[in-house]
């Protein structure tokens, strides 16, 4: 690994004859030889896919050209040693050396010798070399070009025929995997990602050959045997093919078929060909996906490894990506012919009921199979399944005895539920039926189950909201009445956290209701219960006030508080008829539990902190400015918030946070006034230097020793200077220079820290800060005098410090639009009054002199290549970016340090646009989405 480093940096320039040199003394031994080998193979694997970021990137391109031209010589050295030698050791190392040249090398090696062959006829049925042979022939298949047609259509057949051979067809492979060795099951995997690279890559070219159609029906059986195997990471190499197949298949012609069964009489009418094709092995792909469907993220009843029936609590992020690449496939599979994925279903279904396929693992993947192509169904076929479905489960639910099959089996009904909104909002009865299904399995105490239905009662609640509020057909009133007539009944077993659901649910319902009159009506019957429980302790509190001293009493406000909170969050702006007939008492509590919490430090010190009345006491507070802020972000009125919400609780919360002692203060005074100061913006100017006053310097104070302690107080205090930044900039101007300066001083404080989304927040900041500064005439000069070079040198620290390197494009952005200014001569004002050149000479100078102060081992040069390029560039920022980053790499080499981390954006960047364009073409096939995720002006 040492030499390979060292190659890196001398070769070819200083070692011009490194390869003719390693081939030829490979030539004179075998363990040589096999020594060799290995230092091939790491060097292709440095320079070829480890290489971005390491080196510069005109540096990466030499290297990989030298490798290139000079291959001829390594290639014969492969050759000669699999032809002629009888060392195993060596060959197996060849052959692993080889297979990391195969994604680089000129394809004319691959394709114009005898490589494809020798590795088929001569090592791939001899077991010690079959797992990299087969290894390499998968890479080869990978290769998408298209003047090799013959080559690929031989390498296909020749494997299939010496495959035929080692694994006959009849193999029961799910068995054999099972009870093989490593390198069998191995053997096995490989074999998996071979068929799937091939078929993926060249599966039309064997299609449209039909003296082929019988190899190719046999590479799919072998598909769909190795697809049968018992081990996830095998299934998932498999489901990757036969998603590919069936999204292809669809996007072909996606309404080829799409007239509903039912209206056309015969299902199979004009299929596409090579739909046709496919056919039979498609609808054996339909029920290897309804037979091992993955659990969706919303069951919450499981079966653990002791056979027990018990609720999930921690999410496993792997069965759920599986679930949705599952997801997809069987969507597509049934747009391609729904008749076959309902029959398979039904008659399932049926065999659960009659008991002779009964087991809670066969249950669980028929139903999360049901539920996962919502929407994919034309709504009458849709209605007809759901109708048998939900009829056979209740059934089901009727006819098992058991706690446990009687929670397994509700966890399935409430999961098929809730994923079939567009059927629920057309039938009324069947949503009447399943929301009362759904308040009976409220009181259901079995782990796991009150969780779900108050969770499917929110997901229908949110989808179908309008449906409650309305009189139904058949009805003599709307059904959010029968449920705030009938609240206390059906929320009576649930625990506080599930109430809260269960509110935030009937919000969504309330929401919905159009009149204001009725709307305001229904806000007080659906309060009265929690507003019940306030009024009463309000009272005693007035009558004897250390009432709020009492545990339970101090918890019950916590828990009426959440309540408020998420109904909040549901009804939105009309909840202020009901925060407003709360609210002073609200802040009196505050204030009052506040004292209560200083005093018992005062008394105690501030370990008292810890103790379960204080921080309930705490959570009180918290709630309370949790229900502000959640109202006002939802509020449509600024004008009345800041006249009459605003003033009574900056007098209760400010002085209150800046007089207590740095443990007490809570984090979210910070986020309740970025909020407000983001919603009300200029309403809210004249009020912030009162803001600032109390809340500023003593949090500063909290957070400028060390980057780690407090760490809410840290986000939220940022957010607030960039809410005051982005909305209320002329307050900024206002507050003396004094403050003003550490505030500038807080940003780069921000900008330089080691948690990440502080450090964004803070270039956020800065950026804006600059761009605002820039517009303010009479402020600008002097703030650049004063402030200009510093901000520069403070930029360039994070710049070349390599534990920021996720803010290069933040970085360059600022960098760019300083140099900017200096160049376009916006700086009127000198910034080095001492001295008489013009600011960009001066600059220039400044830069150059920090970085060689910072790095004496650079040549003076490259220095001055470098501040030129921050002068020409500073238009164009991917430029930039790549100018800055080519000179860390430089920064960097020399100190010998690792480079990957400095492409981390791109990587980010190229994850983030990969998710938007799969979600765009998501988009666009019905039932993809799972119905949740589809925004609300889609659904009706």
């Amino acid at each position: 690994m040492i030499l390979v480093q060292i190659l890196k940096q001398e070769w070819p320039k200083h070692w011009p004859t490194f390869i003719s040199d390693i081939v030829g003394a490979s030539r004179t031994s075998e363990s040589l030889c096999q020594n060799n080998m290995v230092i091939l193979k790491l060097l292709s694997e440095e320079v070829f896919d480890f290489s971005s970021g390491q080196i510069t990137q005109v540096k990466a391109k030499h290297l990989k050209d030298s490798m290139c031209n000079e291959f001829s010589q390594i290639f014969q050295l492969c050759q000669f040693v699999m032809e002629n030698s009888q060392n195993a050791p060596l060959v197996q190392a060849t052959l692993e050396t080889l297979l990391r040249f195969l994604n680089w090398i000129p394809l004319g090696y691959i394709f114009e010798t005898k490589l494809i062959s020798t590795l088929i006829y001569k090592f791939l049925n001899v077991p010690m070399f079959r797992n990299v042979s087969l290894k390499c022939l998968t890479e080869i298949a990978g290769v998408s070009v298209s003047q090799y047609e013959e080559q690929f259509v031989t390498l296909f057949t020749l494997t299939m025929m010496q495959l035929k051979q080692m694994l006959p067809l009849n193999t029961n492979i799910r068995l054999a995997y099972a009870n093989g060795k490593d390198d069998e099951q191995n053997f096995i995997q490989n074999l998996s990602l071979f068929l799937c690279t091939f078929l993926k890559e060249h599966g039309q070219l064997i299609e449209k050959r039909l003296n082929l159609r019988e190899t190719l029906m046999e590479a799919l059986h072998y598909m769909l045997l190795v697809s049968e195997v018992e081990e996830t990471e095998i299934f998932k190499i498999c489901l990757e093919y036969w998603n590919h197949l069936a999204a292809e298949l669809y996007r072909e012609s996606p309404f080829s078929t799409s007239a509903s069964p039912l209206l056309s009489g015969n299902q199979h009418f004009d299929v596409p060909p090579r739909r046709q094709l496919y056919l039979p092995v498609l609808s054996k792909v339909r029920l290897l996906m309804v037979s091992r469907m993955a659990k969706p993220e919303e069951v919450l009843v499981v079966e653990n490894d002791q056979g027990e029936v018990v609720r999930e609590f921690m999410k496993d992020t792997d069965s759920i990506n599986l679930y949705k690449n599952m997801r997809e496939t069987l969507v597509y599979l049934t747009h391609l012919d729904y008749a076959d994925t309902e029959r398979i279903m039904t008659e399932k279904l049926h065999n659960q009921v009659n008991g002779s396929e009964w087991s809670w693992k066969n249950l669980n993947t028929l139903c999360w199979a049901i539920g996962s192509i919502s929407g994919a169904m034309h709504e009458e076929d849709e209605k007809r399944f759901l109708v048998t479905v939900i009829k056979d489960l209740l059934g089901l639910c009727e006819q098992k005895r058991g706690k446990d099959n009687k929670a397994i089996i509700a966890s399935n009904i409430m999961y098929i539920v809730g994923q079939y909104p567009r059927f629920l909002r057309a039938h009324w009865k069947f949503l009447k039926t399943v929301v009362n299904k759904l308040f009976e399995f409220m009181h259901e105490t079995h782990d796991g189950v009150q969780d779900m239905a108050c969770d499917t009662f929110i997901k229908i609640a949110q989808k179908c909201r309008r449906h409650f509020v309305q009189v139904q057909v058949g009805e003599v009133m709307p059904f959010i009445d029968e449920i705030l007539n009938n609240i206390n009944t059906i929320i009576c077993d649930l625990q506080p956290q599930q109430v809260h659901t269960f509110y935030e649910a009937v919000g969504y319902m309330i929401g919905a209701q159009t009149d204001q009159t009725v709307q305001e009506h229904l806000i007080e019957k659906y309060m009265l219960l929690p507003n019940q429980v306030w009024d009463s302790i309000i009272q005693q509190a007035t009558k004897n006030v250390d009432i709020l001293k009492d545990p339970e009493t101090v918890k019950q406000l916590g828990s009426i508080l959440k309540t408020n909170v998420r109904a909040c969050k549901a009804v939105g702006h009309p909840f202020v008829i009901q925060l407003g007939r709360i609210y002073l008492d609200m802040l009196n509590v505050y204030k009052c539990l506040s004292e209560n919490i200083s005093a018992a430090i005062q008394a105690n010190g501030e370990m008292v902190t810890k103790q379960p009345l204080i921080r309930s006491m705490r959570t009180v507070k918290r709630e309370t400015l949790k229900l502000i802020s959640g109202w006002v972000s939802r509020s449509s009125d600024p004008q009345m918030v800041a006249e009459n919400f605003v003033p009574p609780l900056l007098d209760a919360v400010l002085i209150d946070y800046q007089r207590n002692v740095p443990a007490a203060r809570e984090p979210e005074v910070l986020s309740t006034m970025a909020t407000i100061v983001n919603k009300l913006g200029g309403h809210i100017t004249a009020e912030i230097p009162q803001i600032f006053d109390a809340v500023f310097e003593c949090t500063l104070n909290m957070i400028n020793k060390d980057f780690e302690e407090y760490p809410e107080h840290r986000t939220n205090f940022f957010l607030l200077l960039q809410a005051v930044n982005s909305h209320c900039f002329p307050a900024f101007l206002a507050i003396p220079p004094a403050q003003f300066k550490l505030v500038l001083d807080s940003i780069i404080w921000a900008f330089k820290h080691t948690m990440r989304n502080v450090a964004d927040t803070g270039l956020q900041i800065l950026y804006t800060l600059l761009q605002n500064v820039g517009q303010e005439e009479a402020a600008a000069q002097s703030f650049y005098q004063t402030y200009f070079c510093d901000i520069l040198q403070h930029i360039f620290s994070v710049v070349t410090d390599t534990s920021h390197t996720a803010g290069l494009t933040m970085h360059a952005s600022i960098l760019a639009y300083m140099f900017n200014l200096v160049e376009e001569g916006k700086i009127s004002t000198p910034l080095n009054p001492a001295s008489p050149v013009s600011n960009q000479l001066f600059i220039q100078d400044y830069v150059a002199n920090l970085l060689k102060a910072a790095f004496p081992h650079l040549q003076d040069a490259q220095v001055k290549l470098f501040v030129t390029g921050l002068f020409s560039l500073n238009q164009d920022i991917p430029a930039f970016k790549e100018h800055l980053r080519d000179f860390l790499v430089q920064i960097k080499e020399y100190a010998g340090e690792d480079t990957s981390d400095l492409f981390l954006e791109e990587r980010e960047t190229a994850l983030r646009q990969a998710q938007e364009e799969k979600h765009k073409l998501q988009m666009s096939v019905p039932g993809i989405l799972n119905p949740h995720e589809i925004p609300e002006e889609m659904c009706d």
